[in-house]
């Protein structure tokens, strides 16, 4: 079930009063609690209603009305996205919000978004349903030859992700039919990007080769933070296709890390036709 948390406006927001720091940072450890979760799939502040508009149609011609509104409670300063399994899971995590928003005291709405179960049958619908084809997640995961533990570490410092599980042979009842040298290589590791995972192991012997033909894609909004991930994944390693503007990206650039890996980096992608 997916829930969409809506912060309601109040006077702060709607006068543009910015989060302080530790506003900041215990709204970034409660989404990261969800993302962990894998219940968090998205979210963000929004600017005061002065700083928009609304849109009104009648007999479907539209007129652009701008801010600020009035009914300051009636608006949104915010809003996140839940996919848990039962409303009272979703109630669970509202009840979390951080209490260093307004002293505690904010307004949350919670609403459920509608599924294809809650719609007749149609053609139409059955368009919409072809889409529920596609797997709940898809995620990556990396053969490595004895330094997985070093590579995932890595990973996690330049992407900023969470490294969420390293677990080693000798952890595993697996132990008993590994040689002793493997025991302290890695059987799983998990490497969480905004809910998305790189996952890896150590192969043993002749079970491991070097990637090939297979390129992990990192896109960002910031030019500049895209170029220092290319730089730190560039760096002994080899850089493929250099960091520049093509006429695919704003900023694109192929590299493989000093683990084997190869990685490609982009900012402002242009979706394919």
């Amino acid at each position: 079930m997916k829930y969409m948390l809506m912060r309601k406006a109040d006077a702060d927001t709607e006068n543009g009063v910015m989060p302080t720091d530790d506003l900041l940072q215990a709204m970034a450890d409660y989404n990261e609690r969800m993302t962990q979760a894998g219940v968090f799939t998205g979210g963000d502040g929004l600017w005061p209603t002065r700083e928009g508009c609304r849109i009104q149609f009648r007999n479907g011609e539209p007129t652009v009305i701008n801010g600020p509104f009035e009914q300051t409670s009636e608006l949104l300063a915010g809003y996140s996205v839940l996919e848990v399994d039962s409303f009272e899971d979703a109630i669970a995590w509202a009840k979390q919000w951080p209490k260093e928003d307004a002293d505690g005291n904010v307004t949350l709405e919670l609403r459920r978004y509608f599924t294809l179960e809650d719609f007749a049958p149609s053609p139409a619908l059955e368009k919409h349903r072809s889409q529920e084809q596609l797997p709940r997640e898809m995620n990556v995961h990396v053969a490595f030859g004895g330094n997985c533990r070093e590579a995932m570490e890595f990973y996690a410092e330049v992407t900023a992700g969470t490294l969420e599980a390293v677990i080693t042979y000798g952890e595993t009842p697996a132990a008993e039919d590994v040689p002793k040298e493997m025991h302290d290589r890695v059987i799983h590791s998990s490497l969480n990007i905004r809910g998305r995972r790189l996952m890896g192991a150590d192969m043993s012997g002749d079970g491991y080769q070097a990637p090939q033909g297979t390129q992990i894609h990192l896109e960002y909004d910031d030019t500049e933070q895209a170029e220092r991930v290319f730089q730190a994944l560039s760096e002994g390693g080899a850089e493929i296709m250099p960091f520049e503007q093509t006429f695919w990206a704003h900023r694109f650039g192929m590299a493989k890390d000093r683990f084997g890996v190869q990685w490609m980096i982009s900012s402002g992608l242009e979706q394919c036709q």
